[in-house]
């Protein structure tokens, strides 16, 4: 993995404070029974586990949901697509994290052919009306796509099979990665286009720095957010870092090819 350009302890420094307005945001949550889903989206070894893992370290694990759901079961297979992620959404006073969500049909599934061209088409004709659903249902849906370049990823897919911590995480898919970067660009460039609503809109983060990526990524969910007692003054986002563009708009910010 490429070195950071945040020195240890300023990220942890740094971290411990954007960590402690997200323990004002969860008390919030609860207090007013909110519902908050984030979904992560990104990359093979984009860095969401640690992206993740970053945003729950100090939240109540009571009230902290990461949903990572497995590969379909056969009676799963039969059923409306979006109806095994419904028994995951937040209740009340939740915050929901989707470890990958129901856009794997639009990434993984469409690239490696595990659904149907139709399957695909209706997901993508279909997901913005059901997200509108969600959030006129009093569902804040926050969606970020990590994204890093080719050269980075094969870093990390080097360490990754070094590691004997990280083998879990290595799977037929991750190692078709590299040569299905192309293909797996275009699938990304057309979901951010098509499934960037106005009540839903993609925010890209540039994660070849996880550290910056963590701290930005935090920064910015807590910018859209309410909670009371903000301290707006340590919410600083690297527009480098975090990528952001109109919704309706057909040009996308600056990605990794």
């Amino acid at each position: 993995m490429s070195k950071s350009a945040v020195p240890e302890h300023t990220y942890e420094a740094d971290l411990r404070l954007l960590q402690i307005e997200l323990v004002k945001l969860q008390h919030h949550i609860i207090d007013k029974g909110k519902r908050l889903l984030v979904i992560v989206e990104g990359r093979d070894t984009a860095g969401k586990d640690g992206s993740i893992k970053s945003i729950v370290e100090n939240l109540s694990p009571r009230d902290t949901r990461i949903i990572a759901l497995n590969k379909s079961s056969p009676r799963e297979e039969g059923e409306w697509y979006f109806q095994r992620y419904i028994a995951e959404l937040p209740a009340a006073g939740e915050f929901t994290l989707f470890n990958r969500s129901w856009y794997n049909r639009a990434g993984v599934e469409k690239v490696m052919g595990f659904c149907t061209d139709y399957q695909y088409k209706q997901f993508m004709a279909t997901v913005n009306a059901f997200e509108s659903l969600l959030v006129s249902s009093d569902i804040q849906v926050i969606k970020y796509y990590l994204d890093i370049t080719k050269e980075e990823q094969a870093i990390r897919l080097k360490d990754r099979a070094k590691d004997p911590l990280k083998q879990w995480k290595i799977s037929p898919i991750d190692q078709k990665a590299q040569k299905m970067w192309k293909t797996y660009s275009d699938a990304r460039n057309k979901m951010l286009k098509q499934t960037s609503s106005t009540l839903a809109p993609w925010t890209v983060i540039n994660a070849n720095d996880k550290k910056l990526a963590h701290l930005n990524l935090i920064a910015n969910l807590l910018t859209r957010v309410h909670y009371p007692n903000k301290n707006k003054k340590i919410l600083k986002i690297d527009p480098k870092i975090v990528l952001t563009w109109a919704a309706d708009s057909k040009k996308l910010p600056k990605l990794s090819k």
